[in-house]
């Protein structure tokens, strides 16, 4: 029995470090994920088996929600851990890190091309901060009575929109923290908020199935586009301001999809695309610096990123990041990588391939 019982204590398995444990410098992955070529009718040509990719420190200690372009070297980030980090995607390093929520990161506005954006809670606050300064909070907008869970920049940078499950959009002067602007519409839980480019409105996605325009000047509704079958997660605007494009929740294929709409005089439906399998969390539209015809990428639970033909509708490429959770966030980072926040591993640079056609792959983790 003895002899037993010290058997039995040697094979007892050993502690694994966990994937959020911080670690100092980077390690080398073992992990291969899958890609897959689609044909233009949506079937899968081939499953490829991925190079294993760098895996560096991760950034956050938990499941990261958000993940924003600041310029071309770094990107900000937010998550569980009531955490706002700004990393070097290049080098792998951490830059600085910012406390001062109590609750989840939300979302995550950026003034492009500088060192302020701001940061949306569970705790009901947004917080400006600035890179270049101390580590302490530059303003605090504090107005809504639920979670902030929409937060876009004007193109000027002289206000901010923010919403939230309270039914409600608020309009801030940045310089002052003031709210300018209120408004409220029954049942609309707000999921997300976009500025469209050198234009005063505001596009929004909400959990009552509808995507709305606002005119910021007054914060009145100027257009809503016809109800949808399900929440509607997401949104985002085309560079030129033309287009824009909303994704949804769906489990099994049923919804999970995304809808491009125009945002000129028609106003209309103009494409769908089809593919998830469960809800798509984020989507974007890829510049043509990343794409040689015009494209979209979509993000989803099922733990996959999807490119599509923006005019067709046809899924041109899928990468599947297998054992990262759902999909949170995306974002694009520079002219040849996406950022993509996952929920079990942390945040994925992912390199827009051209040698063979459009093609994914993961060429770093932190």
């Amino acid at each position: 029995m003895l002899r037993l019982m010290c058997r039995l204590k040697r094979a007892l398995p050993q502690k694994v470090p966990c994937r959020f444990c911080p670690v100092m410098g980077k390690l080398q992955s073992k992990f291969k994920h899958s890609t897959y070529k689609c044909r233009p009718d949506g079937f899968i040509e081939e499953r490829i088996q991925t190079k294993a990719f760098q895996e560096y420190s991760p950034a956050h200690v938990d499941t990261v929600s958000v993940v924003a372009a600041l310029n071309s070297d770094l990107c900000v980030s937010g998550g569980k851990d009531k955490t706002v980090v700004a990393y070097n995607w290049r080098t792998g390093n951490v830059v600085k890190r910012f406390k001062g929520h109590e609750r989840e990161i939300t979302k995550i506005a950026c003034i492009y091309k500088s060192s302020q954006f701001f940061s949306a809670s569970r705790d009901k606050t947004v917080t400006m901060w600035d890179l270049q300064s101390s580590s302490q909070p530059r303003q605090r907008f504090s107005g809504h009575t639920m979670v902030v869970t929409g937060l876009t920049v004007s193109p000027d940078s002289s206000q901010l929109c923010t919403g939230s499950r309270d039914n409600t959009l608020l309009l801030w002067d940045v310089g002052t923290g003031r709210c300018a602007e209120s408004a409220s519409v029954s049942r609309n839980l707000v999921t997300h908020l976009c500025w469209v480019p050198r234009e005063p409105y505001v596009l929004q996605t909400s959990e009552d199935k509808t995507v709305r325009l606002w005119d910021s000047r007054g914060l009145q509704v100027a257009h809503t586009f016809p109800t949808q079958q399900h929440i509607q997660t997401h949104c985002a605007v085309s560079e030129d301001g033309h287009k824009c494009v909303s994704c949804s929740s769906g489990f099994g294929g049923e919804g999970c999809g995304a809808t491009l709409w125009d945002l000129r005089q028609t106003r209309n439906r103009i494409c769908e695309y089809r593919g998830h399998f469960q809800t798509v969390a984020s989507c974007i539209f890829l510049p043509r610096a990343l794409a040689s015809m015009p494209a979209i990428a979509t993000s989803s639970h099922d733990c996959k990123v999807k490119i599509w033909n923006q005019d067709t509708g046809a899924c041109l490429f899928t990468l599947s990041l297998d054992g990262s959770g759902p999909l949170t966030s995306l974002a694009v980072a520079d002219t040849i990588y996406l950022l993509c926040a996952s929920f079990s591993r942390g945040i994925h640079l992912l390199g827009v391939d051209h040698s063979q056609g459009l093609e994914l792959r993961e060429v770093a983790a932190f």
